[in-house]
């Protein structure tokens, strides 16, 4: 003994119409987000021909006090103007002044910062910038830093150093032996 089935087709519950004009609609954003994306990237552009139109911004001059934020802008301005072949986020060490509080704490431990980096490695294409009110102790720190760095173990590597141009050959032998590409900028 054979089953069997009927199959009945139940009629659509929207009209042919409506069925037309939810399709269309659907059709019509469909393009208007298609002409959308692909006019994106030309607003973009034009954007970016805009921002290559301003005028680059003045460099900002040293800070002649010890404002560690008016240091912390100033350093920030050099280590932007600075950045050619560099890929990643600097190393930023800013020693602050040696009239503030705990001065001797905040060189200690920036200290063992920057042992801590140079010894672990740090990859090419990568900057290291130091600066501080002090130049001096800021060309101590480099100094102390780089005693223990193996030959060639900073290569691609750029050292950025702010400091004042009677410091400059001292912390420049002193990063020779890491393979770095030192640059110097006077604070002024």
């Amino acid at each position: 003994m054979a089953a069997r089935f009927k199959l009945t087709v139940l009629p659509s519950t929207t009209p042919p119409d409506r069925e037309t004009n939810t399709m269309n609609t659907i059709a019509r954003l469909a393009r208007l987000l298609l002409i959308a994306c692909l006019l994106v990237p030309l607003a973009a552009c034009d954007k970016a021909d805009d921002k290559s139109k301003e005028a680059p911004k003045p460099a900002l001059s040293a800070p002649v006090n010890d404002d560690a934020a008016a240091w912390r802008a100033y350093v920030t301005d050099v280590v932007g103007r600075n950045m050619e072949g560099v890929t990643s986020s600097p190393f930023v060490y800013l020693l602050p002044s040696e009239n503030s509080a705990d001065f001797q704490g905040s060189y200690d431990r920036l200290l063992d910062k920057a042992q801590s980096d140079i010894s672990r490695g740090i990859l090419g294409g990568n900057m290291l910038a130091y600066a501080s009110p002090s130049s001096t102790k800021t060309a101590d720190l480099i100094v102390s830093t780089f005693e223990a760095a193996k030959p060639d173990k900073l290569k691609g590597v750029k050292l950025l150093f702010i400091g004042k141009p009677e410091d400059n050959e001292r912390v420049k032998t002193a990063v020779a032996i890491s393979g770095v590409n030192y640059v110097f900028v006077e604070a002024k």
